[in-house]
């Protein structure tokens, strides 16, 4: 009865305070009443209807860049009849959405030239590589018809290796032993303080029952009369496996104590798989991410995208906007337009000669631009499947190749194509300033330590990514000091004719879902400009 009398005065008070809309959210908040399901506006694109009954038409649009975000900037206000063209100054598609294959080139920024070997059938997505469930990249794989596959993003059976810690270093521990290992001690903890009475304040003799029973299922752990110890279970694997008659496995042994659990810091790993943009299931598009932009482009038509079309200079005009550029052959060139959407990376866009103000500029060069790498490594055998048995799944480690990723296709093939290092930062600058045998060399001598030496006498091909080295692109993407402050409002505003567009204007950066969104923000921008005019 007290409950309920402080809840009536609780609400009482809220209802005062806020009055009667107020109270209502707090009493569904408490499960007193129900709260409506409040989503965003759903995405309405432009369509050809839209002009049908107002005599407007649809304008001339330039975009420049033929990435993600200028591709869907095109695709999405063709499916209104704007006369949409894309000047990208690559000689393909889909920006850092880059599949490298056999016969793929690069030239870094520095003039050192790689080009990639891979078998038929071999490939190493170079920038994104997964897709979340949760993303609208997901929609346009199914409106343009782009087959997926799952993407194993955590795996039980990859390792965690950490070299620095001060316990358990240079030991390769499989993901499912460690998270065994911790979850097992931290619940014997957490079940001896609660038995103990460390958190009666908080719960009552039922509430202690209750999480004592699921500590134990959750852990592992034993009994009271065994002191709610852990020792660990067949969750943490085995040395031998259980197989016919009398062969009942033998599980993993020794368990390592707690304290050295504890100072491992293995446990600090597993909070990468509760990420909302990580948790699994995650896709990949069938034979390479570059799927998506080729089917975009297919569905723009390719006659409106010019390749090798390098910008120079945008001016905003009373009546439009135009771009300068530099074509394939050398040639200066000029397009005019009733509006132009810039979805370049925003350091190449401040350099660009244009006369959209020092502000602009100001707020381009805001954007912190972050260096990433990348190598794929091409093996005679897929000696992580048939030795290790991991198939597909990431390795994380305190190295600076940061991170080993196994391939989520091909499975039980012949060769196979791993990403050997994935990193950023210091890590990523001190790979991209070494010639490309030397960067594979470090990453070889790093990665034996793992999975020895397979590692190195299985390996036939390879090819590095140095994003912020690479031309047109110069960052894996880049951060924002705030993206609270004037300059991140500004560049989400046209400036006259001229508009930006990209994943580094979204709170989703460096996935091609925030390129998208930023996309279709820019694209019903326009087309309300163009209904209101």
């Amino acid at each position: 009865m007290a409950q309920q009398a402080s809840r009536r005065d609780f609400l009482r008070s809220v209802g005062i305070a806020g009055g009667a809309g107020v109270m209502y959210s707090a009493m569904g908040a408490l499960g007193l009443a129900p709260v409506p399901d409040v989503r965003a506006e759903e995405y309405r694109a432009p369509q050809r209807g839209d002009f049908a009954l107002t005599g407007r038409s649809g304008k001339k649009v330039l975009i420049l860049g033929g990435g993600i975000a200028g591709l869907a900037t095109a695709y999405e206000l063709g499916k209104a009849g704007y006369d949409c063209r894309i000047l990208e100054a690559k000689d393909r598609p889909g920006g850092r959405n880059w599949t490298v294959r056999g016969g793929t080139t690069l030239t870094d920024l520095d003039g050192r030239t790689q080009t990639a070997s891979f078998s038929k059938g071999q490939y190493m997505n170079a920038g994104p590589a997964r897709l979340p469930q949760s993303h609208v990249t997901l929609e346009y794989c199914r409106e343009l018809g782009v087959p997926l596959e799952v993407f194993t993003n955590q795996n039980a059976n990859a390792y965690i290796y950490h070299e620095n810690s001060a316990a358990l270093a240079g030991e390769a521990i499989r993901w499912r032993t460690a998270k065994a290992d911790v979850y097992g001690y931290v619940s014997e903890l957490l079940a001896k303080a609660t038995d103990r009475g460390a958190l009666d304040k908080e719960l009552t003799a039922d509430d202690k029952e209750r999480l004592i029973a699921f500590l134990r299922n959750f852990g592992a752990i034993k009994g009271k009369a065994d002191g709610y110890a852990y020792a660990g279970t067949d969750r943490r694997g085995y040395s031998a496996e259980p197989g016919a008659a009398f062969e009942e496995g033998t599980v993993l042994g020794p368990v390592p104590s707690m304290a050295d659990v504890i100072a491992s810091g293995v446990g600090q790993r597993f909070s990468f798989e509760l990420g909302y943009d990580q948790a699994m299931l995650m896709f990949q598009p069938v034979g390479g991410m570059d799927a998506i932009p080729y089917a975009l482009a297919k569905a723009i038509g390719q006659d409106r995208i010019t390749y090798g079309a390098k910008a120079l200079e945008v001016n905003d005009l009373q009546d439009g906007a135009e771009v300068t550029y530099e074509d394939a052959q050398g040639r200066t060139r000029t397009q005019r337009a009733d509006f132009v959407v810039a979805a370049v990376p925003p350091m190449i866009m401040a350099r660009l000669r244009h006369n959209l103000g020092a502000d602009i500029t100001a707020a381009l060069k805001y954007a912190v631009p972050t260096p990433v790498g990348k190598i794929g490594l091409e093996y005679r055998s897929r000696w992580w499947e048939t030795d290790e048995h991991i198939y597909g799944g990431i390795t994380p480690t305190d190295m600076d190749l940061a991170t080993i990723w196994y391939p989520s296709y091909g499975y039980q093939g012949r060769r196979g194509t791993l990403i050997g290092y994935y990193n950023f930062g210091a890590n990523a600058i001190a790979y991209s300033d070494l010639p490309h045998a030397e960067r594979l060399e470090r990453a070889v001598s790093r990665g034996v330590k793992i999975h020895g030496d397979k590692y190195r006498t299985e390996l036939d091909k390879s090819f590095s990514v140095a994003w912020h080295r690479t031309p047109h692109i110069e960052a894996g993407w880049v951060g924002w000091p705030s993206q609270t402050g004037p300059e991140y409002a500004l560049l989400n505003k046209p400036a006259g004719h001229v508009y930006f567009a990209g994943d580094w204007l979204s709170h989703v950066i460096a996935w091609q879902h925030g390129a998208f969104t930023s996309a279709r923000k820019v694209v019903t921008d326009i087309h309300e400009r163009v209904m209101a005019a």
